[in-house]
């Protein structure tokens, strides 16, 4: 049966203690940036209380092809599979198979002799031993010490001589951790919020804890119940169709007087990565989903880690992941890096897997406190509300995420709309 945007809709946004009138403003805000020429296309959807009142699909999922946005297109989530890598490891948690304090290198023994940079270069780092070893609550919540790609640091540099290039990264997850023992943190675990490789390392102890490969015990624990159907690392050949092309900001003034566009052509779906075996199964950013397919996962999160029957986490291991996890009790501005991550840092906090609004009026954000959210890359969003019962997904396609302010514009007309 084909996918129609109408036979999403659940319910009248009245029925949940919403505006349907007010609820327009979403469309509003993404049909605006399509229409500026920043975005080829995009997908929104809204659920309360369970159900969802508003999808709407825009623009194109593949310029080139002239390829109109379809309600099922499938995109690379990039760092939206962390908090789906966290949940997966909670799972193992909650089979008592590790404590959150056990140092990393209990398990994998490759970090056991990890060393903290102090100075020098690249070519001749300077290191002493690290005040304390990381551990797996670390990795939940990138106060491990490792970095960020692309950060200018000596490390990321020495990231790059080893050959890491996130999710395109051409070896596996074991090969990753043998290369990451012989390169210096960054910083001491746990003093500071980097955000980085962590989610990698917490998809390598998904492996290693369960005796599975990343991709298999996803779809194993959490895709497959969930109902994911369009979930997982790579994109089969019959759903080829369904695969949007990728983006890149793009301002130069030939190409936007010529075609009235921001953007030009980063991953064409014909030619993807995605469509064939990937060796590096990244738990940091390696998933393709769909909007439909995402939202089953913020539906599990806000029914306290279960939907339609299938359990995939206890509700107070859903609470917990929510709270404020950062070793200060403050902000991600109180020890974090500002200039990386898919986050503001002023009034948010950290959990095990996703982002977590503290203060609305530090963060300067609609919402209420409890709300978890996180993004990827190519300016994907998603957020889940407790308190609200209330969940949005956004997709599209365009790198980097830092492009447009629309996840905090999206999140305002969004809360706008409620009513009760």
């Amino acid at each position: 049966m084909t996918m129609t945007v109408d036979s999403l809709i659940q319910a009248e946004p009245e029925e949940v203690g919403m505006s349907s009138r007010a609820l327009e403003n979403v469309g509003r805000v993404v049909q605006r940036y399509i229409d500026q020429g920043k975005y080829a296309g995009a997908i929104s959807m809204v659920a309360r209380h369970d159900q969802v009142v508003h999808f709407q699909t825009y623009g194109n999922m593949d310029d080139e092809a002239g390829k109109a946005m379809r309600p099922d297109a499938i995109v690379r989530a990039y760092s939206m599979t962390k908090p789906i890598a966290s949940v997966a490891l909670m799972q193992l948690y909650e089979q008592a198979l590790f404590q959150l304090d056990d140092p990393v290198s209990a398990y994998i023994p490759e970090l056991s002799d990890l060393q903290v940079m102090t100075g020098g270069t690249a070519d001749a780092p300077e290191t002493r031993a690290p005040a304390r070893a990381m551990t797996i609550r670390d990795v939940l919540m990138h106060t491990s010490g490792l970095v960020q790609r692309g950060s200018g640091s000596p490390i990321a540099e020495l990231y790059d001589r080893a050959g890491f290039v996130g999710s395109d990264t051409q070896f596996s997850l074991a090969e990753m951790v043998k290369k990451l023992g012989q390169i210096p943190l960054y910083c001491d675990p746990g003093s500071e919020w980097n955000y980085g490789m962590s989610t990698d390392i917490v998809g390598y102890l998904c492996e290693v804890l369960s005796g599975q490969t990343l991709d298999v015990y996803l779809k194993e624990h959490i895709i497959d119940p969930l109902g994911m159907v369009d979930t997982g690392f790579t994109v089969p050949q019959a759903s080829l169709d369904r695969f949007a092309a990728c983006y890149k900001r793009d301002e130069r003034s030939s190409l936007i007087e010529s075609t009235g566009k921001h953007y030009s052509l980063q991953d064409s779906p014909a030619e993807s990565p995605y469509l064939g075996p990937r060796p590096y199964l990244s738990g940091a950013g390696g998933l393709v989903t769909t909007a439909s397919d995402y939202m089953q996962f913020c539906r599990m999160l806000l029914n306290g880690g279960t939907l339609d029957g299938e359990r995939i986490l206890g509700p107070r291991t859903v609470e917990f992941m929510q709270m404020n996890h950062l070793p200060t009790g403050g902000d991600l501005a109180s020890m974090g890096q500002p200039q990386f991550g898919e986050s503001t840092m002023e009034g948010i906090g950290f959990g095990l897997g996703f982002a977590v609004l503290l203060d609305p009026t530090k963060a300067q954000l609609l919402g209420t406190p409890g709300e978890a959210y996180w993004g990827g890359a190519a300016s994907t969003a998603f957020f889940v509300n407790p308190e609200e019962d209330l969940a949005l997904v956004f997709l599209t396609q365009l790198l980097p995420s830092s492009s447009y302010p629309v996840r905090r514009e999206l999140r305002i007309a969004t809360y706008q709309a409620i009513e009760d």
